[in-house]
């Protein structure tokens, strides 16, 4: 059993998922976004009085009134693979007003697992399929050069979260195509 409700924020309705227990946050994700609860196994039931449901949109208030709240404050549970798992650990590291590159998370992945090298493009399936959008900051991944690509929530959507952490934003551009737009 799952259960879910939704948050007003500065980018439009924010749905949250928890488990059954009502312990852990399972799901997050931006009106319109990609893959909008895909991770959930089953139907979730709408119930807004839940304690960490609350606890979320207090952590989702102080994010867009500009703090740094911690992402340790909320008990995390993304569904996912292990080799998922561990791209989402790396993007749990990537600081407030930083980013950092799908190669990069691609030679951390490869250390952690012993590899010689990994697959970008197998890093940004994993990003792209963030199911706690925001908190694990899949939106600081850009891509080597600069670009700002790979966003589930879409490219303007990335650029609003990066400017809400006040990244310096002169080095990044959006790229005229490419399967990520």
């Amino acid at each position: 059993m799952y259960y879910s409700t939704t948050h007003a924020s500065p980018v439009g309705i924010i749905t949250l998922a928890c488990d059954g227990g009502g312990k852990n946050l399972v799901g997050l994700w931006i009106e319109g976004q990609k893959y909008h609860g895909y991770t959930i196994p089953e139907a979730m039931i709408p119930k807004d009085d839940i304690p960490l449901f609350e606890t979320t949109k207090n952590w989702l208030d102080r994010y867009f009134a500009g703090e740094k709240p911690n992402i340790s404050e909320l008990p995390l549970a993304p569904i996912g693979g292990a080799f998922r798992q561990g791209v989402w650990n790396i993007l749990r590291e990537i600081p407030y007003g930083e980013v950092t590159s799908y190669r990069n998370i691609a030679k951390r992945m490869a250390d952690k697992t012993g590899k010689e090298s990994m697959s970008s493009q197998a890093v940004g399936g994993a990003v792209g399929h963030n199911p706690i959008s925001i908190i694990i900051p899949c939106h600081r991944v850009v891509g080597s050069n600069g670009s700002l690509t790979g966003f589930s929530g879409g490219i303007h959507m990335k650029m609003k979260l990066l400017e809400f952490e006040g990244v310096d934003m002169s080095n990044l551009f959006v790229p005229h195509k490419g399967t990520a737009l």
